[in-house]
């Protein structure tokens, strides 16, 4: 058991450098290229996916459907892990074959894209949380996993930031809103099309859309499952008290 939390501690290590690395200039030209794209795209489809991507996500949060109770018994961390990794790679498919759908169809089956992935992501991440012995029925946990989501799209400028909430969700979780309603949505969704609206507009188009849809939908929500290991790697290495390598 000491050489997995080895193991972990190492790649929490490798995870805090990526977190770390400051915003490179090719990523301000690949923005500047998506906000000349964004302005080619019709208000309305705009709209529609932005609307999707916030009452899929309150959905989720309130979805009886995405709750996964505490487990009467806590599993040793690398056998809920073998489990996880099980538990991402079958949602990271599944997000494949999604995407590969909607894609054939072109701008209107791509819109339809944005929520169906959404849920796809969001039930992958209660269930790791369930895995690892979170009890998702609570709303703070719902919450943090909200964070987690974060954390995997948002801009190098904002993942410092959501790193430190994460790392200390202790105390930052006790000045959180217990309301919903008060949750920035607006940055919510802004921040996760910022990440995925450039690589998902080639899925728009007709033909080439399903592959696009089917590798980026795979790579992104492996990605998201690997970033929710780590979140939670590190509550709970904080809570049992375990230096983290720096």
């Amino acid at each position: 058991m000491n050489l997995y939390q080895d193991k972990i501690n190492s790649e929490l290590a490798q995870w805090k450098v990526a977190i770390d690395t400051p915003i490179q200039p090719k990523h301000r030209t690949i923005k500047r290229f998506q906000r000349r794209i964004n302005r080619m795209i019709p208000c309305r489809v705009h709209a529609l996916i932005t609307k999707a991507i916030k009452e899929t996500t309150r959905a989720a949060l309130f979805g009886a459907e995405y709750t996964t109770p505490k487990r009467d018994f806590k599993l040793e961390i690398h056998n809920a892990e073998e489990m996880i990794h099980e538990t991402i790679w079958f949602y990271a498919s599944s997000a494949a074959a999604q995407g590969a759908f909607t894609g054939l169809g072109g701008i209107f089956s791509s819109i339809a894209d944005f929520p169906l992935w959404l849920s796809i992501k969001m039930k992958m991440l209660f269930e790791i949380a369930g895995h690892y012995g979170f009890d998702t029925r609570d709303f703070k946990e719902r919450l943090f996993i909200l964070h987690v989501f974060q954390l995997a799209f948002a801009n190098p400028t904002r993942r410092a930031k959501i790193y430190h909430v994460i790392e200390h969700w202790d105390e930052q979780s006790a000045s959180l809103p217990n309301d919903i309603h008060s949750f920035d949505w607006k940055k919510f969704q802004m921040e996760y099309r910022d990440d995925v609206d450039l690589i998902k507009i080639f899925q728009l188009i007709p033909g080439i859309g399903a592959v696009v849809g089917a590798c980026i939908n795979h790579k992104l929500t492996y990605r998201l499952g690997k970033t929710a290991m780590n979140a939670y790697r590190l509550r709970i290495m904080n809570e049992q008290g375990l230096a983290i390598a720096n």
